[in-house]
């Protein structure tokens, strides 16, 4: 149960990881403020750097990881053009990665219950994701 759990976790783990990292690399390209450029871009690598280390984890043993639900990601794609051509500017790119922040730990944390049999170093990928997500969203404060 404990491996089950454990690739169960990752997987999300990577799902997560790499819808996070699409919606930091359409948003950036959105914001002119060169600090909440910084902070998007800085996350979006820190996002890309874990997505490596879980990959890595699942190759060794011998799993393959998830990728994000299409209409998930379409859906979240559609709805930051349409808030950024409806309102936009940096207080409502920042607005948009808050609330992608909080769905993140939402989700992440959801799962980490549902797979509470995972082993500590998978339990330890997902607490880094987030507090990854909680780190960005407090960057985001300021610029809100």
């Amino acid at each position: 149960m404990m491996e089950e759990h454990s690739v169960n976790l990752l997987r999300e783990c990577d799902s997560g990881c790499k819808m996070a990292a699409e919606s930091l690399g359409q948003i950036r390209d959105m914001v002119s403020d060169q600090e909440l450029w910084k902070d998007i871009t800085e996350s979006y690598e820190k996002h890309q750097e874990l997505d490596a280390k879980i990959k890595k984890t699942l190759s060794a043993m011998e799993e393959e990881g998830k990728e994000p639900g299409k209409m998930a990601s379409a859906w979240s794609w559609m709805s930051t053009e349409m808030r950024m051509m409806a309102k936009g500017g940096d207080k409502e790119a920042a607005s948009i990665v808050t609330d992608g922040c909080n769905m993140g730990i939402k989700t992440i944390c959801g799962y980490k219950n549902q797979y509470s049999g995972a082993s500590k170093a998978v339990m330890e990928i997902a607490n880094e994701l987030t507090g990854m997500e909680e780190n960005l969203r407090d960057c985001m404060k300021k610029f809100l």
